[in-house]
């Protein structure tokens, strides 16, 4: 059971409802995930229920469980693998695919996947019940190259790259609009959004350091292919940055524009190559991921497929 005590300073919180405070201004979890892990509220030393308003100066104390770790099942869903050995594996993911369960998605993920294609993940890694093996994420409709560890000793290894930045990444992005410069570096911070939990914004302090180099591939009309090389890995950050500089990702549902001449595309990124140096080997493996097709059929009607 976890117990936070809290004093509402903000004036501009008065007359919001509990649950809706917890949500924006704790950012703990929204508020239909509040039904099932808030156990009690107090207001200023009382029972409260979550829609009661609260008022600048209440102090807030809230009683919460942990959420429910999914139970994870080895599915028999089809991989594109790209390279394998004893001691880690590298898959192509499709979009639409979810890295590990979690809140919403509780299987028919990556991590269901692999322990059903590798029998020995569960056991090597038993301490680690919702993400075994995993280093480094794609969002949901992200396609594209990830690595994954077998063992926890291969975690460890690969983990400490990411940790300190010697994992070269590399994607391509179609967006709307086109970056000011032919190539350049995004540095900001980038902090979650108050307004809306699911997304994340460029912050002048705040936040956590988030480094993006691009350089300007191909352009035709406002449509633009570009080449973009994280230096940091922050949640969304490609798709943030992209946005701040007026050139969303084609697609992004969260952080894009419905285009009309492509009403249908879904997030136009891809994770194509990927530099890292294998628990095994010697020096770095470069793997590579082709343009999936949904690319492809957005730059051939953009006349850049052959260009």
């Amino acid at each position: 059971m976890n117990h936070i005590r809290h004093i509402i300073e903000d004036p501009a919180a008065s007359g919001m409802r509990i649950d809706r405070y917890i949500s924006v201004k704790l950012n703990l979890f929204s508020r239909s995930q509040g039904k099932s892990r808030i156990t009690s509220v107090l207001l200023n030393g009382k029972e409260a229920k979550p829609g009661k308003k609260v008022t600048a100066g209440d102090v807030l104390e809230l009683y919460y469980s942990d959420p429910e770790p999914p139970e994870l099942v080895p599915e028999a869903i089809p991989l594109s693998i790209v390279y394998e050995d004893e001691n880690v594996i590298v898959v192509d993911k499709p979009q639409g695919m979810v890295v590990h369960p979690g809140c919403g998605n509780p299987n028919h993920t990556l991590v269901n996947a692999l322990l059903f294609h590798c029998r020995a993940m569960a056991g090597a890694f038993y301490l680690d019940n919702l993400r075994p093996g995993i280093v480094h994420r794609l969002d949901k409709d992200t396609s594209g190259l990830i690595i994954v560890a077998k063992n926890p000793s291969s975690h460890e290894f690969l983990a400490r790259q990411f940790r300190e930045s010697r994992v070269k990444k590399y994607y391509y992005a179609i967006s709307s609009g086109q970056p000011p410069e032919q190539r350049g570096v995004i540095e900001t911070h980038i902090v979650r959004d108050s307004l809306n939990r699911k997304c994340f914004k460029v912050s002048e302090s705040s936040g956590k350091r988030a480094v993006t180099r691009y350089r300007l591939h191909k352009t035709s009309g406002h449509y633009s292919v570009i080449l973009l090389h994280p230096r940091t890995g922050r949640t969304h950050q490609l798709r943030v940055h992209l946005k701040h500089i007026a050139s969303p990702i084609l697609g992004d549902p969260l952080y894009g524009r419905r285009d009309r001449r492509f009403p249908d595309a879904t997030l136009m990124l891809h994770a194509y190559k990927l530099v890292i140096r294998l628990p095994a080997g010697k020096g770095s493996r470069e793997f590579i991921s082709p343009l999936p097709e949904r690319f492809k059929d957005i730059l051939e009607k953009l006349g850049l497929l052959k260009a």
